[in-house]
């Protein structure tokens, strides 16, 4: 079972806020022992809006199947309480700015000393090296400098950032990956690593094909709203009574599509006939297009276009998203019941094996609710020295 692959591993993790802790939480996930430091008075996450009872959802929802241990790394004697956890662990992840914890004597090299074999992640907006590594940065910032608000929105519109914090969760990803695949590498030579994740390249990394695209031809895109820039149709199209998503640009679903509207002359129109003409031609072709899609609701024309073999979809919100089939079949949320927020219902993690259900998260901890037993099990004074 995937839930269960990393249960020998431990991590201590020194994140806050977002991506930082969605790696480690997608570690825990995994089955790892994340053990989670934080300071007495917790984390940034934990002051983000929306709250339940008091609860941040935000921090509740990556923080999961983690332990919590508080400590001011500021004081000497707590700061080396820490230090002593990372001699016993097999990964320390941070996203503190580059300098932050040389600073605070739990830099990679302090760490190493201890932990030979330590495999050191460090999450931050620029990364380790370069000219902007001392810069801070978060989700938005990084949408913006990494030119995904430049591609994002309508043409006309002002910038648009895309809501949900898209660079701290491909980051958090991106951070794991690497994480798992160091791990691999130390079971074949023994030897662990500095690895070194930056939101920008992430951001960078997650818009491959559109950077490829302009080193290419040297084009700098722009927003084109729904569209997808190296295919037509792949847009949304009005319906009376909401918005489906059509991908029919493939030759025979293009034809298809043309049939199913009723306007089989589209297919052999010179402009159209095509994919190169039909990218060139694109705000004529929806018109055209939407001229009969604004006929019928989109249930009628999800039907028309499935039976007929084109890739299409109603543009669903939160609430349209969770009572759908896709969603209600596929088992994809559990219910977390925390101590103080109660029960919750979080999406279950997307890492699984066929067949598999993830065992439920135990929920986020509450700050230090783990400090002595982490601090105990690892042959170290209790809390009381720690709390000095």
């Amino acid at each position: 079972m995937l839930s269960k692959s990393l249960t020998d591993i431990r991590v201590v993790d020194f994140t806050q806020v977002a991506a930082g802790p969605l790696c480690t939480q997608t570690l825990a996930d995994l089955g790892a022992d994340v053990v989670k430091i934080e300071s007495p008075r917790g984390e940034l996450c934990r002051a983000l809006a929306p709250f339940v009872e008091g609860e941040s959802v935000g921090f509740l929802a990556l923080n999961g199947n983690k332990r919590s241990v508080a400590l001011d790394l500021k004081d000497p004697r707590q700061r080396d309480l820490a230090l002593q956890l990372t001699a016993g662990a097999d990964v320390v992840v941070e996203s503190f700015r580059p300098g932050v914890m040389n600073r605070l004597g739990l830099g990679y090299e302090e760490v190493k000393r201890l932990n030979p074999d330590i495999i050191y992640c460090s999450v931050s907006a620029y990364g380790q090296q370069g000219p902007w590594r001392n810069k801070p940065g978060v989700d938005g910032v990084l949408q913006a400098v990494a030119g995904l608000m430049s591609v994002t929105g309508l043409p006309d519109a002002p910038p648009c950032k895309v809501q949900v914090p898209l660079v701290d969760m491909v980051t958090g990803y991106m951070a794991s990956i690497a994480i798992l695949g160091a791990l691999a590498k130390r079971g074949r030579d023994g030897a662990g690593e500095w690895i070194d994740v930056s939101m920008f390249a992430s951001a960078v990394g997650l818009q491959q094909m559109a950077f490829a695209a302009y080193f290419a031809d040297g084009a700098v895109p722009a927003r084109i709203g729904s569209a997808a820039p190296y295919a037509a149709p792949n847009e949304a199209l009005r319906c009376t009574d909401g918005w489906i998503m059509v991908a029919a640009y493939h030759p025979e679903r293009w034809e298809a599509l043309c049939r199913v509207v009723d306007r089989p002359e589209l297919a052999t129109d010179s402009r159209f006939q095509d994919l190169s003409g039909r990218i060139a031609h694109r705000g004529e072709l929806v018109r055209l297009l939407e001229e009969r899609t604004t006929l019928r609701p989109r249930s009628d024309w999800l039907e028309r276009f499935e039976a007929a073999d084109i890739i299409c979809a109603p543009i669903n919100d939160y609430a349209e998203v969770a009572a759908s089939p896709a969603f209600v079949g596929a088992d994809i949320t559990e219910v977390v019941r925390h101590p103080v927020a109660g029960e919750l219902v979080f999406p279950r993690t997307p890492l699984k094996a066929v067949g598999e259900v993830p065992p439920p998260r135990r929920p986020a901890p509450r700050v230090g609710e783990h400090t002595s037993e982490v601090l105990l099990e690892s042959g170290l004074d209790g809390p009381a020295s720690a709390n000095r």
